[in-house]
């Protein structure tokens, strides 16, 4: 249940956070229902900027609209990155235009190939929960002097509270913090005016998503020592394969700088020994070749060997009307016919 006052906050807090003016032209290529377009419609009003609307998107549309109208803001999910990058009309701006990306982590390759065309990408992170964006990575001056893998890097973590929310924090089971190690894996946990009410009619699930006043996001994630926070994965995602614990995300960014992906997941799939075992579902970029082998070799040689894919299956990825990956569609087939998922 969402409630005025955090729609109103979230938006103020979206307008200074992306730099929205009288000037700014915003194109959109984020559906308006989700969050309620992140609260962007109301932003973009507030800030006295242009809209421009397009009914879905077409990269090449996109790429007219973006030179044609001036366009200097635009959001989406990293798979909308990757479409834009990746598409034939695809070729430097002649002025800055600023991206929000959200939904899953962006791998630092696509961070790379936006920054490349002139795309000043900045994370946020969000749920339905929160209106939107509740955290995002807010970019600090003294990491201009870093090379563009470290500052690629730096973009791909969620960050910090947004301007109307309190300290994003990571804690354990029993809701203590966890240490700014950057290395400890906890749940995140957020709490603002941009939190929700509670979930309607069901005051159980509410109390169980907040027992302390804190959201818990089912997210897990780290803290690192500059109080960014970083996410590792889906809590539903890790992969446990052998008794080790395989970061579903770690997996899929590596895989994602492979010069021939376009996109990536990685789900756990059943397997008789292991009981599971990461598997790389992989969209390839058009006209681009890569074996199954060649990309667990690229895998095996940039994080542990026991976390590459054990299976690479090749073609388009199932999505959402906002373009993030159904991770679950793939796991119900992977998993279809098995009683128990837990092995």
């Amino acid at each position: 249940m969402y409630h005025h006052r955090g729609a109103y906050l979230q938006a103020l807090a979206m307008v200074g956070h992306t730099g929205l003016s009288p000037s700014s032209v915003h194109l959109w290529t984020l559906p308006m229902f989700h969050c309620n377009g992140w609260c962007f419609p109301w932003a973009v009003t507030a800030a006295a900027a242009t809209h421009v609307c397009l009914p879905k998107v077409e990269p090449a549309l996109v790429w007219r609209l973006i030179r044609d109208e001036g366009v200097t803001h635009l959001n989406g999910a990293p798979t909308v990155l990757s479409m834009l990058a990746y598409a034939p009309e695809a070729a430097p701006v002649a002025h800055p235009v600023r991206v929000a990306t959200g939904g899953a982590p962006p791998s630092p390759a696509i961070l790379r190939r936006m920054g490349e065309l002139g795309f000043d990408v900045t994370h946020l992170y969000g749920l339905t929960e929160t209106f939107g964006p509740i955290m995002i990575c807010d970019w600090r001056p003294e990491w201009n002097t870093l090379d563009t893998a470290a500052q690629a890097r730096l973009k791909a973590r969620q960050g910090v509270g947004n301007l109307v929310s309190c300290r994003a924090r990571v804690v354990t089971g029993d809701g203590s913090d966890v240490p700014a190690d950057g290395v400890t894996t906890g749940e995140i946990a957020v709490r603002g005016n941009n939190v929700m009410l509670g979930y309607y009619r069901d005051p159980d699930a509410t109390a169980q998503a907040a027992p302390d006043g804190w959201f818990r996001t089912g997210d897990l994630g780290v803290m690192h020592p500059d109080g960014y926070v970083e996410l590792r994965d889906r809590s539903k995602d890790v992969i446990i394969s052998g008794g080790e614990n395989i970061a579903s995300v770690e997996v899929e960014q590596v895989i994602a700088d492979h010069p021939a992906v376009l996109e990536v997941a990685v789900v756990a799939v059943p397997d008789d020994h292991w009981g599971e075992v990461p598997a790389a579902f992989v969209t390839l970029q058009e006209g681009a070749s890569a074996t199954a082998e060649e990309i667990v070799e690229f895998v095996r040689g940039r994080i542990a060997r026991f976390k590459a894919p054990r299976r690479v299956v090749f073609g388009p990825l199932p999505k959402t009307s906002t373009g993030k990956i159904q991770k679950y569609v793939l796991r119900d087939q992977a998993w279809a016919g098995h009683a128990s998922r837990i092995r």
